[in-house]
């Protein structure tokens, strides 16, 4: 019988199947029916000078080995793995709180200029509170946009029609016309 893992490795990883992944979420705010986004630093290596929405890789840390949420015979399950990602990510990079209800918007699997492949997952989530507070070095500027105005800032390709999904989403279900 196989045990649980005492570790994360890669030593048993087929190299051609390791990537990033990243999760993104377009924050809703139900107030204005308004989206946030973010101006990339003119450092970052990907998509420098360019608005986008919150969001991160996953990491090792957020795979607690020692504290799985659940032993599934002999595989550590890491329940709202993506969840929990991006409630933090957007506190971090935004200072803001979301409500950890995502829903799914789309997926794309891309190369960065460094030779990094990336699998990255897009949400959308509601706005929940605080003020935004950018996180120094990383953004440089935000807006809070509708699926117009979103179109008069330089943004990632696919930012306006994420923006646009989510306030659909998120107008269907609300008291916002």
């Amino acid at each position: 019988m196989l045990m649980p893992a005492e570790k994360i490795s890669l030593t048993n990883a087929k190299n051609d199947k390791l990537f990033y992944f990243v999760a993104n979420v377009v924050v809703w705010r139900e107030e204005d029916g308004r989206c946030l986004i973010l101006k990339r630093a003119a450092t970052e290596k990907v998509h420098p000078g360019k608005y986008c929405v919150m969001g991160g890789k996953l990491e090792w840390k957020d795979l607690d080995i020692k504290n799985p949420t659940r032993l599934n015979g002999e595989v550590l399950d890491f329940e709202n793995a993506i969840e929990n990602l991006l409630v933090r990510e957007v506190r971090e990079e935004a200072g803001i709180d979301i409500k950890p209800t995502l829903s799914y918007i789309n997926s794309v699997a891309f190369v960065r200029p460094d030779e990094i492949p990336v699998v990255l997952a897009k949400f959308s989530a509601q706005y929940k509170g605080g003020d935004v507070r950018l996180e120094e070095g990383v953004f440089d500027d935000f807006a809070w946009v509708n699926e117009k105005e979103v179109g008069q800032y330089d943004c990632i390709k696919g930012i306006p029609e994420e923006i646009a999904a989510t306030i659909a989403l998120f107008r269907s279900v609300s008291s916002i016309p």
